[in-house]
């Protein structure tokens, strides 16, 4: 039997940050809660990092919402990925339930409803703001590895980029990436030879044929502008909550190459953008990317070495990466490897494979006195989950198996007629939602081709020009040389006795 005052103990020596904290649950001991051994991560560690898992039904959402709205109360900015499109009713307070109440109180907590404020962002063409970014903004070397191209192809890659760069040739969207790889071994084949060497129609064609896979993904709505700022997902309201923004990605799931293609663009632009911040006391910004492993699902190893250096590097700026999705396995073990907070709902045991993975993932978590964590993984029910963080000073915490509060907000989607509303009373929607098609790399181009094919023209037409007259000389000469020899023979004494001659005869 184990002793429930040095459990208590135990848990409480390892939850107690000194600092600002977020309260997830209590712990339990046999299957019962002790709502002394109280849950608390320190928002000091949040930028650490943190994985969400559990089979479907356990309760992964209502984790991240609880995480999301507590992080907005504190003034920390929320980025959330909506997969499933079920997070929008964080925008609402919660009815209440009486499920709610019992829970509550078992945790001795007290049960406040409130929303949260919230900003509808949109990758497709689903109502939301817009986000956008040109192809510029990614880069050769960035795009090469969302491309998964070759060394030779990422080559002629940065060739086309510097000779954009060389001749003020705006790179913005899909097409105009096209026509300039089309430029470089048709029309301006010549020029590019001369100035940066030959690339070959193999290797070119190859790279457009990528380009258009990306295509068909719709990543043409993606590329373009106006570009979204990092700045505007950085945003407090009027009372200094953070503002959660939740991008509608309900619409993509059968779309992978465009997910990582956003994500990794998003992580490079907000590491680019925000300043080192080193340990401060809060996160800058707080990330969820749910149905994680869309993100890995047809990622290059140069792609996921991308996403690895980028997961290591964005936390000294403040920022923490949270990754949701049903097995911890889904996310790469060095990426896995990186992570402070595990939150990590119920598994099934159906199939050796569902039995292996258990395994796998109890081996990834603390070892406790308290647990047999591979028997627990099986048993938790809805709403509970195994917790592991790090404390203040970046030590592990001991592992929890956690009652976890219930959110404040709303467990259920927005109406259509209140998701319109939210939609419409956004202060982006206006910078953002506009058209704007400014002349680029496919415009000059298509110009410069038309000038030289007029060039070309005009001097076809003089070279014309210059043959008719030449040939018309040529014709003059030989005209006037002719009229030479037949005067010349006309006045020759010889034909002139000779005409006389017969004359003579005549008139004889």
């Amino acid at each position: 039997m184990k002793d429930p005052k040095k459990f208590i103990e135990h848990i409480q020596q390892g939850y107690a940050p000194k600092g600002d904290f977020i309260y997830m649950g209590a712990a339990m001991l046999d299957g019962k809660t002790i709502p002394e051994a109280q849950i608390k991560i320190p928002l000091k560690t949040m930028n650490r990092h943190g994985l969400i898992a559990g089979a479907t039904g356990t309760g992964k959402t209502k984790t991240l919402q609880i995480i999301a709205e507590n992080l907005s109360e504190k003034g920390v900015p929320v980025l959330m990925m909506d997969i499933k499109g079920d997070l929008s009713g964080i925008a609402m307070p919660s009815p209440g339930h009486k499920k709610i109440d019992a829970r509550h109180q078992l945790l001795n907590f007290e049960f406040t409803p409130q929303a949260s404020p919230v900003e509808i962002l949109s990758l497709s063409e689903q109502p939301g703001v817009r986000l956008k970014a040109t192809v510029s903004e990614f880069g050769p070397i960035l795009l090469s590895r969302i491309l998964d191209l070759t060394d030779t192809q990422t080559g002629i890659l940065a060739i086309v980029f510097k000779y954009c760069d060389d001749n003020q040739l705006p790179l913005l969207d899909l097409k105009d990436l096209k026509k300039i790889i089309h430029y470089a071994t048709d029309d301006g084949k010549e020029e590019f030879e001369k100035d940066y060497g030959r690339m070959s129609k193999s290797s070119t064609g190859s790279i457009l044929r990528k380009i258009v896979a990306l295509e068909q993904q719709d990543a043409d709505l993606f590329f373009g502008e106006p570009s979204f700022e990092v700045e505007d997902l950085m945003r407090t309201n009027l009372d200094g909550r953070g503002m959660i923004n939740i991008i509608r990605l309900d619409d993509i799931q059968d779309k992978p190459k465009l997910f990582s293609t956003f994500m990794l663009s998003l992580l490079a632009e907000i590491y680019s953008t925000l300043p080192e911040k080193g340990d401060s006391d809060r996160p800058e910004l707080i990330m969820f990317i749910d149905e994680a492993h869309l993100i890995f699902k047809e990622a290059s190893d140069a792609l996921l070495d991308q996403i690895e250096s980028i997961i290591k590097l964005i936390r000294s700026k403040g920022v923490g990466i949270y990754f949701v999705t049903q097995n911890p396995t889904d996310v790469p073990k060095e990426i896995l490897s990186q992570l402070g907070l595990k939150i990590q709902h119920s598994l099934r045991a159906f199939t050796a494979n569902d039995r292996k993975a258990i395994k796998l993932t109890a081996e990834n978590y603390p070892i406790s006195e308290y647990y047999d964590t591979k028997e627990v993984l099986t048993s938790l029910g809805i709403g509970e989950a195994f917790i592991s963080s790090l404390d203040e000073k970046g030590r592990p915490s001991p592992l929890a198996a956690t009652m976890m509060r219930a959110p404040m907000s709303r467990m259920d989607v927005l109406t259509s007629g209140e998701l319109k509303d939210l939609i419409g009373s956004s202060k982006l929607i206006s910078k953002y939602n506009k058209e704007i098609d400014r002349e680029s790399a496919y415009e000059l181009l298509n110009k410069k081709i038309a000038q030289a094919d007029q060039e070309e023209a005009r001097e076809k037409a003089k070279e014309d020009r210059e043959k008719v007259s030449r040939t018309s000389s040529r014709t003059s000469k030989k005209s006037k040389k002719t009229q030479s020899a037949v005067i010349k023979v006309l006045t020759s004494a010889t034909f002139i006795r000779g005409v006389m001659s017969i004359l003579n005869k005549a008139f004889k």
